[in-house]
Order: C-alpha cells, then sequence, then structure tokens
C-alpha cells in the first residue's frame, strides 16, 4: 500500500521549515561575515560566501590581537561551570526535601520561597550592591557565582520531577536503614537525572549570556566575562563589522556545544515530564 499523505501536516512542516530558515539566516550571514574582508561585509547582493576569504586574521585578532578573547572566554567558562553545578546541586537537594522529606508548614514555607521569585531582579540590585561592598565579594568571581547559585526555579522545576517519585521506593530505602542523604544521592538522583540535566542546560545558558549582573559586580577588567568583553570590543572596533561578527560568533560557540551534546538530555526530561502515572 501507498503511504498516504497527510496534506495538513505537510503544509505545517513546509511552514515550520521556512521559519526555521528565516530565523537561522541571521546566524549563517553572521558566520559568513566573520570569515570576509571588511570591503565585502555589506556588498549588495548579499555573498554567503566570502570571495576573498579572511578568517585566519579576522579569527586571530580577535582571539589574541589588541584584545585578547580567551582571557575572558576563561572568565565566563569558570563562572558558568561553577554557577551550574552549585545551582543544579542546590536546587535537586531543596527540591527533594520540598518535596519527599515531610514537616510542619513545608508547603506554606515552599510557597514563601516561590514568592520570591515575583520579585524582580533589578528591585533587589541595589541591597545586594551595598551586601557585597560590605561583606568584600564586590568586584570578584566567587561573588559572581553566588549571586546566580540559588534559583526558585530551578527548585519548582525539580520538585515537580521529584513528586513524580513514588513514595513506595523512598520507604522502602527506609526500612533498609537508608537516610534521606542515601535516598537522595542513589536512589532519587538517578530518576530525575534527566531533568537535572536540562535544568543545568538552561542554567548555563543563562549564565553564559548574563549581562546584568556582570556589569553592575565586576569593575576589574581582567575579571571581566564574554559578554562585557562584547560591549568593549564593539566600543573599540565599531568600524569594522567583520571583526564584530567574528566576536560574536566565537561567543555562541560554547552554546552551540552545550546544545549539541545535551539535546537529548533536554528531550527526554521533557517526554518524562509528559508522563503521568
Amino acid at each position: 500500500m501507498k503511504p498516504r499523505i497527510e496534506i495538513p501536516k505537510v503544509i505545517v512542516t513546509a511552514i515550520m521549515l521556512a521559519g526555521s530558515i528565516a530565523f537561522l539566516l541571521p546566524f549563517f550571514w553572521m558566520l559568513s561575515a566573520s570569515f570576509k574582508l571588511e570591503g565585502e561585509v555589506f556588498t549588495y547582493p548579499i555573498q554567503w560566501l566570502p570571495e576573498h576569504w579572511n578568517a585566519w586574521a579576522n579569527y586571530k585578532e580577535v582571539w589574541v590581537g589588541k584584545f585578547p578573547f580567551y582571557k575572558y572566554y576563561w572568565n565566563s567558562i569558570k563562572v558558568t561551570v561553577a554557577t551550574t553545578a552549585i545551582s543544579a546541586l542546590v536546587s535537586a537537594m531543596a527540591a527533594y526535601g520540598f518535596s519527599k522529606v515531610q514537616f510542619k508548614a513545608s508547603s506554606y514555607l515552599f510557597l514563601i520561597v516561590l514568592a520570591t521569585y515575583m520579585v524582580p531582579s533589578q528591585a533587589i540590585l541595589i541591597p545586594q550592591f551595598i551586601l557585597y561592598r560590605y561583606i568584600g565579594l564586590f568586584d570578584s568571581h566567587i561573588g559572581l557565582i553566588l549571586l546566580s547559585s540559588f534559583s526558585v526555579l530551578g527548585t519548582f522545576m525539580l520538585r515537580q520531577f521529584f513528586m513524580g517519585i513514588h513514595n513506595e521506593f523512598i520507604e522502602s530505602a527506609k526500612i533498609d536503614g537508608a537516610g534521606h542523604w542515601t535516598i537522595f544521592t542513589k536512589i532519587a538522583l538517578p530518576l530525575v537525572k534527566p531533568a537535572i540535566a536540562t535544568y543545568a542546560i538552561l542554567r548555563f545558558i543563562w549564565t553564559w549570556n548574563d549581562y546584568q549582573n556582570p556589569l553592575i559586580f565586576l569593575r576589574t577588567d581582567k575579571l571581566y566575562t564574554i559578554q562585557l568583553a562584547m560591549q568593549k570590543f564593539t566600543s573599540i572596533n565599531g568600524a569594522f563589522y567583520s571583526l564584530i561578527m567574528t566576536a560574536a560568533v566565537s561567543a555562541i560557540i560554547p552554546l552551540l556545544i552545550i546544545f549539541v551534546i545535551g539535546q537529548k538530555s533536554v528531550i527526554e526530561g521533557i517526554a518524562t515530564g509528559g508522563v503521568k502515572g
């Protein structure tokens, strides 16, 4: 039998394909511009493939030139990886406590924690700034890491997955003499690994792209993250769009790598969250 062609599905697929191409075109133009000579960036009609390849000179200038990107790359990697690891661990522990540890007023305490998410981050910048200056964490990577290491959204997100673990597993482990730490590390964490991986990827992207916190809490040039370096690089090389596009491509490479590596975990986490029972 010939396969049946569903016209509505074909139309939806074609529309989504066209939308995907439209969203990817700016990235392809940025990538192409990073390989070009400065005079070829704004040629009309657009040359998607450079006539004269200048990739080596552009990327060399960005990475090891007068404003070397590798220093700021290391700063961003250090801050982002540390923040992601701490935030994922703390959020998972809090989510387990709110979902599987029974104590008085646990639901009310969780509501209080959840209510803090409604406070805009901009509303607490001044108190955070004053506090960091007072305790000596201002203009340091440690202070920047601590700012994003405790996430209400991560706690709420992971709590929903921990609640999906049947209490029979917890009770059986308690009967065998296991404490909460053993249950958390040996039983609960492996069962919600896709959800933790999903949150870790999201936290990595949010922290890597964060511009507000480094702008407010960092002053020393050598401590700048990649986002502040991009802003400074743009102000210095504002007339050279080939170099700006090269810097932009360099800034998003880690995000592409993380997405390619972690997309399977994201899909698995979403699928797991959609299974009931």
